[in-house]
């Protein structure tokens, strides 16, 4: 859900003079504490984001319990799943930047516990948007709160490791939604009739159980999350005097690129999550497919894709910023976006699942490549003392895109294209991919003569 963020090689802060409290060098933190905190932080909002895929996979249950149109499930999943959520993440990070990072972890594992359950017992549809919105905050403000951690956990040597790592966490996790979302439905169904539940009505309906028992592994993660090490936040001696204006100092600095960047990040989110969220829904409409089957499918497909565009956007960066520098890594995403369109377009008139599918993963292997190293980027540019609340606002700026893409997808299914929900995130996708490859060659074209 990100772009390439400009380049700043003079923003850049040099590990050697990053101090910690006491006088101790970043480089010569321990790591193992460090390691063994990002490895939780990894699991924990991997079991998270799990909650989006498995929404996905209840998504026709949920519509048919509430009687809701497909626009209503698309706004369930944009609106109330990141824009909202995106956008009162922000003052949490705030408090991140000022007070225990730990405790706000804790306090949000504590939260997102307790919500899973508020929400699986909403009695109506506006109930249920409300809760999911407050499930999402959590969500939300746990990832900026993270990556201001990481660098202060693990040091410069072990940084962009460490970021690679927790985002295949986050990935894991997601994919597991939708690979375990049929089973985990399957179960709830067998609970529900030990308890004399009907599945799709009640309180006790197969879908609401799916929701509290996965919200029910909150609970061993809190208890976990105590035993993790809350580091002293570094700071930049060169940056120190100039923390409480570097935010202002930054937009002033970078203005024009920061537009061509929410630009291709922007319409790189879209085409995503026009895609993600209703998929499911799609494939198992057009098909008829199970959705245990299409749930299977589509974690896999999560999985590998995200996993395997790691190390690719790694080895592409590496391998390009030596004959491009500072132009690699616009270039990497405008290809990405430019390539991912074909397969958009062809999903639209795709003749089974198993082709569909097949184009499900080329799109997101393509588009996640173009996402991967956006973290370290907005790391090296950042001050510490305002990183949490800088990746909360990035958030939110890419969240409003990212919430457009299953509101307009939802919207043109219902108002132009029959309930076509395919063939609507098609004609979603294609533009935003569009938008995306032109601000990521006027980056690229911006980048000409800087170094890397």
């Amino acid at each position: 859900m990100s772009a390439t963020a400009p380049s700043a090689a003079a923003s850049v802060v040099n590990p050697d003079d990053v101090v910690l409290p006491g006088g101790a060098s970043a480089l010569e933190a321990l790591p193992w504490r460090g390691l063994f905190t990002v490895l939780f932080l990894g699991v924990t909002a991997g079991i998270q984001m799990s909650d989006r895929g498995l929404q996905a996979v209840l998504s026709p249950a949920i519509q048919q319990a509430f009687a809701v149109s497909d626009a209503a499930i698309g706004a369930m999943h944009g609106v109330a799943g990141i824009l909202i959520a995106s956008a009162l993440a922000v003052p949490l990070a705030r408090l991140a930047d000022r007070h225990s990072r730990k405790g706000m972890l804790l306090t949000l594992i504590a939260v997102w516990t307790a919500l899973t359950g508020v929400s699986a017992m909403a009695s109506s549809f506006p109930l249920y948007f409300a809760a999911r919105a407050a499930l999402g905050v959590s969500e939300f403000a746990m990832i900026p709160v993270v990556y201001s951690l990481i660098p202060d956990l693990v040091g410069e040597r072990f940084r962009v490791g460490a970021n690679l790592s927790f985002a295949a966490l986050m990935a894991t996790g997601a994919s597991a939604g939708f690979y375990g979302g049929g089973a985990l439905l399957g179960f709830a169904q067998e609970l529900g009739g030990a308890v004399g539940g009907e599945a799709g009505s009640g309180a006790l309906a197969s879908w609401r159980l799916a929701i509290v028992v996965l919200g029910a592994a909150g609970i061993p993660l809190f208890l976990a999350g105590l035993l993790t090490w809350d580091p002293p936040r570094g700071i930049a001696r060169a940056e120190a005097a100039e923390e409480r204006g570097a935010l202002s100092a930054f937009v002033r600095t970078h203005g024009r690129d920061l537009l061509l960047f929410v630009g291709a990040a922007g319409g790189l989110a879209i085409a995503v999550q026009a895609l993600t969220p209703m998929i499911a829904l799609a494939l198992g409409r057009r098909y008829g497919a199970d959705l245990t089957a299409i749930g299977h499918a589509l974690g896999v497909i999560l999985l590998v894709t995200n996993l395997s565009s790691l190390p690719l956007a790694g080895t592409l960066d590496r391998v390009l910023r030596r004959h491009l520098g500072a132009r690699a890594r616009p270039a990497v995403m405008a290809a990405g976006a430019a390539l991912s369109m074909p397969c958009a377009l062809a999903l639209s008139i795709a003749g089974n699942a198993r082709p569909a599918l097949a184009l499900v993963a080329g799109f997101l292997l393509l588009t996640c490549i173009a996402n991967a190293l956006i973290p370290t980027l907005l790391q090296d540019l950042l001050p510490p003392t305002i990183r949490a609340r800088c990746f909360a606002i990035y958030s939110f700026v890419i969240a409003a895109f990212c919430s457009l893409g299953p509101v307009l997808s939802g919207a043109v299914s219902d108002r132009w294209m029959g309930g076509d929900l395919l063939g609507a995130i098609a004609a979603v996708s294609v533009p935003a991919l569009m938008l995306t490859v032109l601000c990521a060659g006027l980056q690229v074209a911006r980048r000409a003569d800087r170094p890397v």
